[in-house]
């Protein structure tokens, strides 16, 4: 089949498959007569594998090892399992750097609008000033729940 068809039929570009090729993903297919690519029909599995890989997070380095790993008759599963451990673990981490930022933002939330209450109307209340610093890169400290009850007593 030509390229346009097995990006059509696979949901990518005629680009990516000829990224694909470069990066040794999809073998380089005999071309017709004609100069276009000719692409067996295994081509069509391969490609969807490829892109079944990418969405849980594989990346195209790590594919083209594995599927060169394949293609010479190696046998790559455990090291596959691995990987897709080591991203599990990553996405968790992930998830929890985003649960522990939530925290902190809905802390800060309330620190504002108590803040907010005891601001004139047209007054600035300077919101961004009172952020927390350091910890670069970290996202927001745990500065406001003290606060917060600190200035929410009588």
């Amino acid at each position: 089949m030509q390229s346009s068809e097995l990006a059509s039929l696979t949901g990518v570009s005629t680009d990516t498959l000829r990224h694909y090729e470069r990066l040794g993903l999809l073998p380089k297919p005999p071309r017709t007569n004609g100069g276009y690519r000719d692409y067996p029909p295994h081509s069509l599995d391969r490609v969807r594998l490829i892109r079944r890989a990418l969405s849980i997070g594989f990346s195209l380095p790590e594919l083209t090892t594995i599927l060169e790993m394949r293609d010479r008759g190696e046998v790559p599963c455990r090291r596959v399992r691995a990987m897709a451990e080591s991203k599990l673990d990553q996405v968790k981490q992930q998830i929890e750097n985003l649960m522990e930022m939530r925290n902190r933002l809905e802390a800060m939330l309330e620190h504002w609008d108590v803040k907010l209450a005891r601001t004139r109307r047209g007054q600035l209340a300077r919101l961004l000033e009172d952020l927390p610093q350091g910890d670069r890169g970290k996202g927001l400290r745990r500065p406001f729940t003290k606060k917060i009850r600190k200035e929410s007593r009588p």
